[in-house]
C-alpha cells in the first residue's frame, strides 16, 4: 500500500496493530479521524492516554478499575461469599450483562496453556487459594471457556483448594465446547450461571 503522506503511513500502521484491524480498514479510519475537528481527535487521543496510564486492576479481584477497589468488590449489596472465576475482564462484562449474578468475581489474566509457555505461576491463582482458606468464601464458580485449556485450568484450581469444604460449581453446559464465553448470548449465558453444576460431576463421568 502506497502513501502519499509518511503520516499517514505511520498514523495507518500504529491502527493496523489493533486486533482484526487490517491496513484498509485502518486507512479507512485515519481519514475519516482526518475529516474530524481537531478537538474530536485530541479527545480521543487524550482518552486513551488517560486510559492507559491511570487505570487500575482491583487489588482484590484483579478486575479493572479507576481505583484499587473495583465497584463489584466495593458493593455491599453483592455476595461476597461467592466468588465467580473468570479468565479476563471481557468474561466479567459478559456475565455482568446478564443481570443474573450476585456475587463478586477473580480475574484469573489468563488460562494455563503449556503450549503458549503460560503456567500457573504466572496466573492469579495464588491470590484466589489465600481467599479460600480465609474461611469467607461458601461457593467458588468456574466460568472458563470450555475448551482444553480452560478444562486444565479448572482442575488444577479444583486441587489446589480440595478439602476446603467449600462448594465448587461450574456454569452449566449451555455455553458449547470451544466457545469463549464473550461471544455467548446473554441469555444462554445468564441461564449457565443460574443452573451451574458441581464440579465434581463434569470430570467423574468422563
Amino acid at each position: 500500500m502506497e502513501f502519499s503522506s509518511k503520516l499517514i503511513e505511520k498514523a495507518v500502521n500504529e491502527m493496523s496493530q489493533l486486533p482484526g484491524i487490517g491496513k484498509r480498514t485502518a486507512l479507512r479510519l485515519v481519514l475519516h479521524l482526518l475529516k474530524q475537528p481537531k478537538e474530536q481527535t485530541s479527545f480521543l487521543s487524550q482518552a486513551l492516554i488517560n486510559m492507559r496510564e491511570d487505570i487500575k486492576f482491583c487489588e482484590n479481584c484483579h478486575n479493572i478499575s479507576d481505583t484499587k477497589v473495583c465497584e463489584i468488590c466495593a458493593n455491599v449489596l453483592r455476595n461476597h461469599e461467592t466468588i465467580c472465576i473468570v479468565e479476563d475482564i471481557r468474561d466479567v462484562m459478559a456475565i455482568e450483562n446478564t443481570g443474573q449474578y450476585k456475587g463478586i468475581y477473580h480475574v484469573l489474566g489468563g488460562k494455563i496453556s503449556p503450549i503458549e509457555g503460560v503456567g500457573p505461576n504466572q496466573l492469579n491463582i495464588s491470590s484466589l487459594v489465600d481467599k479460600v482458606k480465609s474461611g469467607k468464601v461458601v461457593e467458588i464458580i468456574f466460568a472458563l471457556s470450555s475448551t482444553m485449556e480452560g478444562d486444565t485450568t479448572n482442575f488444577y484450581i479444583y486441587k489446589q483448594i480440595a478439602g476446603s469444604g467449600i462448594v465448587v460449581s461450574t456454569i452449566a453446559r449451555g455455553i458449547a465446547v470451544g466457545d469463549e464465553l464473550e461471544y455467548a448470548d446473554e441469555i444462554t449465558l445468564g441461564r449457565s450461571i443460574l443452573h451451574r453444576v458441581p464440579f465434581e460431576k463434569t470430570f467423574k463421568n468422563n
